[in-house]
């Protein structure tokens, strides 16, 4: 299972300043191998590499294997372009958005992040420094910190390449580690998870996390935008991308802390998660205005994506069921109608009377499905005759 940490550096002011002339070297390098790769059609590693390898050396100052990284992030950036077009990502082929991606070359920002392979870099885990090539030479003794949890993974686990970044000023290296996952123990149940705006996640338990706070909060943020964007200076501009990072990671912070809770409690009583399968639901609704902003600000994904890392990184099955009618359907008699959920928090059973939170019936819904699912996964393959 392939993790990333993210360490931070603490180079001395020589030191960074070595850095930022690394990193805007290698994204210059970069930005004339895109151009070039461009123009004459070549995108693949073995074709780039040969025409432009001695170039981007003599050229960007650049040493043999930062030179080979360039040419493998320009490689990688084309490729991930095509299957962005190929998934419909980026729209039609006659969207102003698909002809704008496609009908230029990729360019990379000057503090766009750059890997390094063990050649360029290595670790020394015991002294917490790391020794690191850069356009003024190798430089060592670099100090890094980063919480202990994380420090334990990158001793043990650390493998394959790590990114160097700049944000705010700030240096960081963001290293992947293949931690080893175990294996899944077989569920006595399963946990439902029912997905929401208002309501975060409401689980089949009846453990509600809302989303109220983030709602106040994301609304309060939204009015400092519309101040902002109103003023149309360079000060403001800084400050309206400081301020959705800033937004970012709040709601990142609140996803974790859901996931790993339900993971938890799913761990120590030995059941399995379930969530509903949302994919592709902006596109299927159909919203007022004043709702556009709530549902694309809506991090489900996300959460959906926390449970899963952190339900395989505990050995705790986890399995993804239909999402149609999960709430418009009563859990004990099957009855499905529009009318059984009069609105958004209360059900109602038109047929048998049963009534409760909306959510935590959706939640009950996605559990019965899980078993009913794993059932079906988990069963005999029948023998052939």
């Amino acid at each position: 299972m392939k993790l990333v940490v993210q360490i931070k550096l603490l180079p001395s002011p020589e030191q960074a300043a070595a850095l930022e002339r690394t990193l805007r070297a290698c994204n210059r390098a970069a930005t004339y191998v895109s151009t070039v790769a461009f123009k004459r059609g070549v995108k693949d590693r073995n074709g780039l590499q040969k025409l432009l390898y001695t170039d981007v050396k003599a050229t960007f100052g650049l040493s043999a294997q930062p030179a080979v990284r360039v040419v493998k992030k320009v490689v990688d950036a084309y490729s991930t372009l095509a299957a962005q077009a190929k998934a419909g990502l980026l729209g039609k082929t006659t969207s102003r958005r698909y002809r704008k991606a496609m009908g230029s070359p990729v360019a990379f920002r000057p503090e766009a992040a750059q890997p390094f392979d063990d050649r360029c870099l290595s670790w020394q885990t015991d002294a917490c420094t790391v020794s690191i090539w850069t356009v003024d030479g190798r430089m060592r003794g670099v100090r890094y910190t980063g919480a202990a949890d994380q420090l334990k993974v990158l001793a043990e686990y650390r493998r394959g390449e790590s990114d160097l970044v700049q944000q705010g000023g700030k240096w960081f290296l963001i290293a992947t580690c293949e931690v080893p996952e175990p294996e899944v123990s077989e569920p006595v149940d399963w946990i439902g998870v029912d997905r929401g705006i208002v309501n975060l996640a409401t689980t089949s338990d009846g453990t509600n996390y809302q989303g109220r706070g983030l709602a106040r909060y994301r609304n309060w943020c939204a009015r400092k935008r519309a101040e902002l964007q109103q003023k149309q200076t360079r000060s403001s501009t800084r400050r309206l991308a400081r301020r959705a990072k800033k937004e970012q990671r709040h709601a990142t912070h609140m996803n974790h802390r859901i996931s790993k809770e339900i993971v938890s409690v799913a761990q120590r009583t030995g059941r399995g998660v379930a969530v509903e399968v949302l994919d592709g639901i902006r596109e299927r609704v159909r919203l007022r205005r004043d709702q556009r902003g709530a549902l694309s600000s809506w991090p489900f994904h996300q959460l959906g994506q926390h449970l899963t890392y952190k339900a395989r990184q505990a050995g705790v099955a986890f399995l993804e069921v239909d999402a149609a009618y999960s709430s418009q359907r009563c859990p004990r008699c099957g009855h499905t109608e529009k009318a059984n959920r009069p609105n958004r928090d209360h059900f109602s059973c038109r047929r048998c009377g049963l009534a409760g939170p909306a959510d935590v019936v959706a939640g009950v819904n996605v559990r019965d499905r899980a078993r009913s699912a794993w059932a079906f996964v988990t069963m005999p393959v029948p023998a052939t005759a």
